[in-house]
């Protein structure tokens, strides 16, 4: 699936849409540029699904947890030289528990079975506009 995204509000519709689907047993995976956009659409994600305080990139603390309609985990990897570091860290575990990971900049390998994984490439098409490709369970 592709959606042209022509504004923040744009993304929010779109963030609600893949909410309603949602399960709580997925992992979603998103790629693209700095700038891109995927935390901006992680923070109408988790808003759509319930999350009532400020969503920020945990770019320095690797992964932050948020309670809502379902355990939400935002993974950002961009500091993350590579899986085994995020092992030692200690931070994997919540792939394998009931809920959704938001994954950015992706270092794992392997992904528990019972998950369904989701993969966003946001690509950014002009200032305010973004391409989003989707693949659901792939």
């Amino acid at each position: 699936m592709e959606y042209i995204s022509n504004s923040l509000e744009n993304t929010k519709e779109l963030a609600e849409l893949i909410a309603k689907k949602l399960e709580g047993k997925e992992i979603i995976l998103l790629k693209g540029d700095l700038g891109a956009g995927k935390t901006t659409f992680t923070k109408a994600l988790f808003a759509a699904l319930g999350v009532n305080e400020i969503v920020t990139s945990p770019t320095f603390a690797f992964m932050k947890e948020y309670d809502a309609k379902f355990k939400l985990s935002h993974y950002d990897m961009y500091r993350v030289e590579s899986e085994d570091e995020l092992f030692e860290l200690g931070i994997t575990d919540n792939l394998y528990e009931k809920g959704i990971c938001v994954i950015e900049w992706n270092k794992f390998t392997e992904f528990p079975d019972n998950k369904i994984l989701i993969n966003i490439s946001i690509e950014k098409i002009g200032d305010n506009s973004r391409k989003f490709v989707i693949n659901w369970g792939e």
